[in-house]
């Protein structure tokens, strides 16, 4: 959540797909089941996307953005027939070329590859995964390629297309605006001092709790505004970031209750800030 730079090659690369246990999630990469059925965090997603390839000469170049993540978000059409619409298009095979790590010469994006790639291990391993997880997954898989196109689809629309919904808040545009906001990807990790992580143990006795409120501290200072003490949350991006929904579904709640950080959630934005005695 720190380096930029490390998590943009986690959306980029594919994942080492195996399990040590039960408990182990890590073969969805930096995404949660939940995650990817509700399509949460994606606008996080795909601005780090964005972003690493918008500022690759250190220009922006918005067009050769766009057509990154159109190759990372592509799913082969039904029909390898030609659409005159351009936002009925869900099949990017003509940028392999250029983006041949995003996109196969079938229309095969990224993310598509990733997704199936997740359900034939589990197919494949099924002692790995419990009958209720396997359950759950032929579901997804059974649904998956028609409502990723439908997200796609919309995700494509002009901002001031009548046909635009107001509820459809992830769109290319606004993606590539808050890219050439953001600017270049960062490393913004850094090291606490021992007093520092001294005290959080004042305020959490787990180790993984403790954890949790130093990468919560750290990306606080690294992403403050100077006009406010509230900084955004993406709480699903954190949960993918842990490897587990424990992290919205207890440890924040935890955190809140120790007083280590304070929240708060208005407009569907979820912000938090943390305790002054860290700054201090």
């Amino acid at each position: 959540m720190l380096n930029e730079i490390e998590e943009f090659e986690t959306y980029t690369k594919m994942t080492e797909y195996r399990r040590k246990d039960k408990n182990d999630n890590s073969f969805f990469g930096r995404f949660t089941c939940e995650g990817i059925q509700n399509f949460e965090g994606f606008p996080r997603v795909l601005t780090i996307i964005a972003r690493g390839y918008m500022f690759r000469n250190g220009n922006a170049d918005i067009e050769y953005a766009r057509r990154a993540i159109s190759a990372w978000c592509s799913i082969p059409d039904k029909k390898n027939t030609e659409k005159e619409e351009w936002h009925f298009r869900t099949d990017f095979r003509e940028y392999h070329n250029e983006f041949s790590e995003l996109v196969s010469e079938n229309g095969e994006g990224w993310f598509y590859t990733h997704f199936h790639n997740i359900m034939n291990f589990a197919t494949c391993n099924p002692e790995d995964f419990t009958d209720k997880e396997i359950e759950k997954y032929a579901l997804m898989d059974k649904n998956f390629d028609s409502v990723w196109r439908k997200k796609l689809m919309q995700m494509l629309y002009d901002p001031y297309d009548l046909n635009t919904k107001g509820a459809w808040i992830l769109r290319f545009d606004d993606i590539l605006s808050a890219a050439l906001e953001l600017g270049e990807l960062k490393n913004k990790d850094f090291e606490l001092s021992e007093e520092k992580k001294a005290l959080i143990r004042t305020f959490t006795k787990a180790d993984v709790s403790a954890f949790a409120l130093e990468t919560l501290i750290k990306y606080y200072i690294a992403n403050c505004p100077e006009d406010t003490g509230w900084v955004v949350l993406p709480v699903s991006n954190f949960d993918a970031y842990f490897g587990s929904t424990s992290f919205s579904k207890k440890r924040l709640t935890e955190l809140v209750k120790s007083g280590a950080i304070e929240r708060e959630n208005s407009y569907n934005v979820s912000r938090y800030r943390i305790n002054p005695v860290f700054c201090e």
